[in-house]
């Protein structure tokens, strides 16, 4: 019974089934990471859950020989493949039932009531509940390909609209992370993006107001908008009256939403072609950070502080640029609130630049690891908002593979 159980929980039949694998391994191979056709089965059901119908079945055999005759067990033999049946495959679900019909039949003949009409009675139920089980165990195995596929295709959806920067653009070492608050979801309102362009490397970091489609729609619009701006405008400044016009488009062709209560926190960055320096245009967001090389961490706070972008009706000023150094070997760090607010058990909220002061990492991938990794220890493994990093490396001169790496956490 076991063992078919576990074996029928790996099958899938049909085509839309075999898309969702298709779908899965792509993902899969794009990440890096085995596919499900390379790894082995699929995981078995908890230890408890697998013996349970065993054990309804066994509770009605000891039932049965401590009772008088009167009285039967057939409840528990038409629990068991009930029982069976969310968390086995379908021949499991029917090897369940057909042990307790066994058990049914043996122990009616063993006692002589095999032939009573009540007896029957309790054998039909018995067969009943059994393919009422069967029916259950498919109905939720499509309901799980049916989840599966939807999982699957709002992480491609995500990827379509929030691509993953490549890990070297402009001579610069990209990493890039999303963490979603809410586990297994995909999609939500924090963005980023890079993109090598004529006026040298620029990237957008972002935190749309709002949740669900709303804020996946204006993060479509955004990147968007971005894409083309950073191409076409000689300056920053010009890249953020872009965006700014975007979102109030946007804004009025949702007729049923004011456009003001839509906005979007942003910090716009460009590095030029020729080094040295890093641009910055700060729209209400949480200032990034540059880590030297020796592990000295500086907050970059704007020059002048700026309402976020989609909010012009309010009030506008001219965005001015702040130019900051960059040296060789400098990492830049921008994130979202979802960082900075994320909070520990006391309410304590995460500090980032206390964080990371003195830490050496050998590349911005293995910092974002560090800093997801200890944002967790801090929260106790989770938080309640999206978390969006990007960090940008400019190598030195010289500079090895990999240097020496200190965690973040700091040692017990």
């Amino acid at each position: 019974m076991g063992k078919s159980g576990r074996d029928t929980r790996g099958r899938r039949g049909g085509k839309g089934s075999r898309g969702v694998r298709i779908a899965r391994d792509w993902v899969a191979r794009r990440d890096g990471e085995p596919s499900r056709g390379e790894v082995a089965a699929s995981p078995r059901p908890n230890k408890v859950m697998f013996w349970l119908p065993v054990i309804v079945i066994a509770v009605g055999v000891v039932f049965d020989a401590l009772t008088p005759t009167r009285f039967t067990a057939s409840p528990f033999f038409a629990a068991a493949p009930m029982v069976a049946a969310p968390f086995f495959g379908l021949l499991g679900t029917l090897v369940t039932g057909l042990t307790g019909l066994a058990c049914e039949v043996l122990l009616r003949y063993d006692d002589g009531t095999l032939a009573r009409p009540e007896a029957v009675g309790d054998l039909l139920t018995v067969v009943t509940v059994t393919v009422l089980a069967m029916g259950i165990n498919r109905i939720v195995r499509l309901s799980g390909e049916r989840l599966a596929s939807a999982s699957i295709i709002a992480e491609m959806a995500q990827r379509a609209v929030l691509p993953q920067p490549s890990e070297r653009i402009g001579g610069l070492h990209i990493a890039a992370r999303y963490e979603a608050a809410q586990e297994d979801a995909f999609i939500g309102g924090d963005l980023f993006a890079v993109q090598d362009t004529p006026h040298g490397v620029r990237l957008i970091v972002g935190d749309v107001r709002g949740k669900g489609m709303d804020a996946v729609e204006t993060v479509a619009v955004l990147v968007g908008a971005f894409r083309e701006a950073a191409e076409q405008e000689r300056t920053l400044e010009g890249v953020a009256h872009r965006l700014d016009r975007a979102l109030t488009r946007e804004g009025t062709r949702r007729a049923e939403r004011d456009s003001s209560e839509s906005f979007t926190t942003a910090v716009l960055a460009e590095v030029p072609h020729s080094g040295g320096v890093v641009r910055l245009v700060n729209r209400g967001h949480p200032e990034p950070m540059l880590l030297e090389p020796s592990g000295t961490v500086h907050t970059l706070d704007p020059g002048q502080f700026a309402l976020p972008l989609g909010m012009t009706e309010i009030g506008s000023w001219p965005d001015r640029a702040d130019e900051r150094p960059y040296p060789p070997g400098a990492t830049l760090l921008f994130y979202t609130d979802g960082l900075s607010e994320a909070r520990d058990k006391d309410g304590v909220f995460y500090d980032p630049a206390a964080r990371l002061d003195g830490r050496i990492f050998p590349g911005p991938e293995e910092m974002l690891d560090a800093v997801v990794g200890d944002v967790r220890v801090h929260t106790g493994g989770g938080s309640s908002d999206d978390m969006a990093l990007l960090a940008v490396s400019r190598p030195a001169e010289g500079q090895p593979e990999r240097r020496r790496i200190m965690s973040v956490v700091p040692p017990l």
